[in-house]
């Protein structure tokens, strides 16, 4: 594999010449990437800078994965406005217990050595932390993007919010890094490694940024929005979710996840086939066949799927539809209410408009709301 497959998609690539010089020294490279555990899941936009430590690993490279326990406790302010809301240590626990296994699904495991960063800033003592904070200035914080908008606003910045730069670049220092990887909102942060590294001695790091994946709605990928596609996300969903793309985002999907061109011709196709790829990436190829079906007869022919979960009928007759909805989805009943109202609602695959219905009319019923929620209704 050359350079060019090495370094396919990146934005910045750091130093000019450095990564040349590094591959130079005859020795396998430290190939790094923190990941934060800030939500429960790794989706496929974060799995972008996975796919290039996984091209180095199938050159021989290490890849150092760092769990940031600890920087989580702070929070990355990259691109925020304000300060990013605190987990409890239960929550950031339960976030890092899943990420291993989501990462392996790009990871190669014989070559990845895991690391959480808990690991050495939580030893660090004060008179550590003031050497740290030595090796940069304030004015050079505050040339960060973010930081120098809300300065420039008036809006707060707390100091454990300037220290989080240079904590992600202590990381470089414990574990000797060769390469950081990120995406292109992390640029600041891997530079700030380099000039860390090289006020503690250490040979600075080459930085290696890729384009960040939009989602369906042309916004970034974020687990608390909603709009991303976990790599352990069920496959009818994955599948589902990838399907929602606009057929302009096709490119950069196709460069970014599958790394080769789009195909031309009918663009249903060449996101089915998209959708397959992530689909089988991590479920396999049987999971994937088995998604586009649920997919064909549920989304493109309007039919329930083979399997429809149960659901209780709440008391009464006759049944309130909104609230039998509400309890079955978990939406509002102001939603399921609206959803009646524009025809959206089916009772065997004919729509209902009544809000009240007898019961035994739902009893045993397939009720569907919107285009993928199907439930059956049971009495008991």
């Amino acid at each position: 594999m050359g350079l060019a497959e090495l370094t396919r998609n990146a934005v910045d690539l750091l130093p000019a010449g450095g990564l040349e010089a590094k591959l130079k020294l005859g020795r396998p490279l430290r190939v790094k990437l923190g990941i934060d555990v800030t939500s429960p899941d790794i989706h496929v936009g974060r799995a972008i800078p996975l796919q290039r430590m996984r091209a180095f690993q199938d050159e021989g490279h290490v890849g150092v994965l760092i769990v940031g326990d600890y920087t989580t406790r702070i929070g990355d302010p990259s691109g925020r406005s304000a300060e990013r809301p605190l987990l409890s240590d239960e929550e950031i626990e339960s976030n890092a217990r899943t990420y291993l296994d989501q990462a392996m699904v790009i990871l190669d495991p014989d070559r990845t050595e895991v690391r959480r960063n808990g690991e050495w800033l939580s030893r660090l003592t004060y008179a550590e932390v003031v050497r740290l904070a030595r090796t940069i200035t304030v004015a050079r914080l505050l040339e960060r993007d973010d930081f120098a908008k809300r300065y420039a606003a008036g809006e707060p910045i707390s100091v454990s919010e300037l220290l989080y730069p240079l904590m992600q670049a202590y990381d470089s220092v414990a574990v000797e890094a060769d390469l950081e990887l990120g995406g292109t909102d992390q640029l600041y942060n891997l530079l700030a490694g380099r000039e860390v590294m090289q006020a503690y001695g250490l040979e600075p790091q080459v930085v290696l940024t890729t384009p960040l994946l939009l989602s369906w709605d042309g916004e970034k990928m974020s687990s608390s929005v909603g709009n991303n596609i976990p790599l352990t996300m069920t496959p009818e969903e994955q599948f589902g979710r990838t399907m929602r793309i606009s057929d302009d985002q096709l490119a950069q999907w196709y460069e970014l996840v599958l790394e080769r061109p789009a195909p031309a011709g009918e663009p249903l196709e060449a996101k089915l086939a998209l959708a397959r790829f992530i689909v089988e990436r991590s479920h396999g190829p049987e999971a994937a066949t088995a998604a586009e079906a649920h997919f064909t007869r549920v989304v493109r022919e309007g039919l329930a799927p083979d399997e429809v979960a149960e659901a209780r009928l709440p008391d009464g007759d006759p049944v309130h539809l909104p609230a039998a909805l509400a309890g079955a989805f978990g939406l509002s009943t102001s939603e399921a209410r609206r959803l009646i109202a524009q025809g959206g609602v089916k009772l065997d695959g004919a729509a209902v408009l009544e809000l009240d219905l007898p019961r035994s009319r739902l009893d045993g019923a397939v009720v569907q709301a919107g285009k993928r929620r199907f439930v059956r209704f049971r009495t008991s």
